[in-house]
């Protein structure tokens, strides 16, 4: 009797079909452009979770900058008078701040210019 590793390649590309699902055409029909799409994919998202982190920061700082002028002061002098006057706050909890709560902001600003 012969015998083939029938059963497990097709688990194989069935695993791999499934990943491809929801992509255009023969990328989630044929096996080896969908192993090709799969694999990229796989790929361009974990460079894009790093990538993630540096436009989420490049977003707080816009807008920190943008509320600290609103404040008559820039965003470099800001961060430097905190940094100054030990007030330990991450951009990402400044940005919130200045959006909900203006009048925290202000006072953080009036510490900083004081520093």
């Amino acid at each position: 009797m012969r015998v083939t590793n029938a059963p497990a390649s097709r688990e194989r590309r069935r695993r791999r079909l499934e990943l491809a699902k929801g992509f255009y055409g023969a990328r989630s029909k044929l096996f080896r452009t969908a192993t090709e799409a799969v694999d990229r994919a796989m790929r361009l998202a974990t460079e894009h979770r790093k990538l993630k982190k540096r436009d989420f920061r490049q977003l707080w700082i816009a807008r920190i900058n943008a509320a600290a002028r609103q404040e008559g002061i820039s965003y470099s002098k800001l961060v430097a008078g905190l940094l100054k006057a030990g007030v330990a706050i991450n951009r990402k909890m400044l940005s919130e701040i200045a959006i909900q709560d203006p009048a925290g902001f202000k006072t953080l600003v009036d510490i900083a210019k004081k520093a």
